[in-house]
């Protein structure tokens, strides 16, 4: 594959998968796709109405994206209520069950709607790899948070900087012998293991911990031994949870806000908000990885693509997607070069 690509292709989507399918098998990182929902409405761009052949289409399309993607990459489908538990059932016959990752519910308004029964202020994005296995040895964990990194301190003034203590005793119920002794403290407190507890090092290995000042007692020396977890040797992060709320990756509304000023024609009904895809983005790729959206829209995936120094396809039928993505790049936040971009045109009608 060739270096830095960032493709808008304006097509109907079955036809450009078909198209890029040689050159790109096996090398996509990330799937994105916001597909039309099959709810019945009529919106600006699209008629959501494709009734019992909707299952059928998007089946078509997803088993040429399974094949694109990398042995590590993970395809992510936003959703409502509708459809979503016949497509769950459709891409576990994709994917295998087993290969399913997780079910995000992100709240996607914040208003109450009173029109009907129920103000439905939430949508789906489903998650799933292509071998599970290796997905989550490649899924990154998200920035810790500020009350995380609070924990660590340094009363000792350690020159390996910023540390946490955490407790070097463990459950005794798989212990051995060489884990129950009698650790002395540096003002000559004794301490054995609380009941029901051992030591989680052998009496040799804690010796060397204490010799490498690795062993906290106290700024008084005589408090119970823990270990000092250094925060330059720890791997931080925090584990996405599947709850995503609207303060911290937007709503519909809020993407409407940012496409709002580009160009003449009625803005998307619902767009998705940059902070969703960024966020989808950071726990799925790495710098240089290769993106794709095959349901385009206002172009939302390719401008965060670029952004995060990501490679990207991005696909779509709609009269104004090529126009509305090319201003809205002229306003990003990151300079677009003229040659860097590749814009196709696989159906000469469009």
């Amino acid at each position: 594959m060739k270096k830095n690509v960032k493709k808008l292709i304006l097509s109907e989507n079955l036809s450009a998968l078909n198209s890029i399918y040689s050159e790109f098998k096996s090398k996509v990182k990330c799937i994105y796709i916001d597909p039309p929902y099959n709810n019945g409405e009529v919106y600006n761009h699209y008629d959501d109405s494709i009734n019992n052949k909707w299952l059928a289409n998007i089946t078509e399309r997803i088993k040429i994206m399974y094949k694109l993607l990398k042995e590590d990459g993970s395809l992510w489908i936003s959703i409502d209520d509708n459809e979503v538990h016949y497509l769950r059932v459709a891409l576990d016959g994709i994917f295998e069950k087993k290969n399913f990752v997780a079910t995000i519910i992100w709240q996607h308004r914040t208003t109450r709607e009173n029109r009907k029964t129920f103000s439905n202020n939430h949508e789906y994005v489903l998650v799933y790899a292509k071998n599970k296995k290796l997905f989550d040895k490649s899924a990154n964990k998200l920035k810790v948070s500020d009350d995380i990194l609070k924990r660590y301190k340094n009363p000792d003034k350690d020159k390996r900087g910023l540390w946490q203590s955490i407790s070097i005793n463990v459950q005794a119920g798989h212990a051995v012998k060489s884990q129950f002794y009698k650790i002395k403290s540096p003002s000559g407190k004794i301490f054995s293991p609380p009941r029901g507890r051992c030591w989680a090092y052998n009496e040799k290995k804690l010796q060397q911990l204490v010799r490498d000042k690795r062993v906290w007692f106290g700024l008084n020396g005589n408090s119970t031994p823990r270990y000092k977890k250094f925060l330059i040797e720890s791997k931080l992060g925090t584990t996405p949870e599947t709850l995503w709320f609207a303060n911290e990756v937007g709503t519909n509304d809020e993407a409407k806000k940012e496409i709002l000023n580009y160009g003449k024609h009625k803005v998307f009904d619902t767009p998705k908000p940059k902070k969703l895809l960024e966020k989808i983005f950071k726990i799925s790729t790495n710098r240089g990885d290769l993106i794709l959206d095959a349901y385009g829209g206002s172009g939302t995936s390719a401008i965060v693509a670029h952004e995060m120094n990501l490679q990207f396809i991005v696909i779509d039928k709609g009269k104004y997607f090529l126009e509305l993505t090319l201003k809205r790049f002229k306003k990003s936040k990151k300079l677009v070069k003229s040659n860097e971009l590749e814009i196709h045109k696989f159906n000469t009608n469009l």
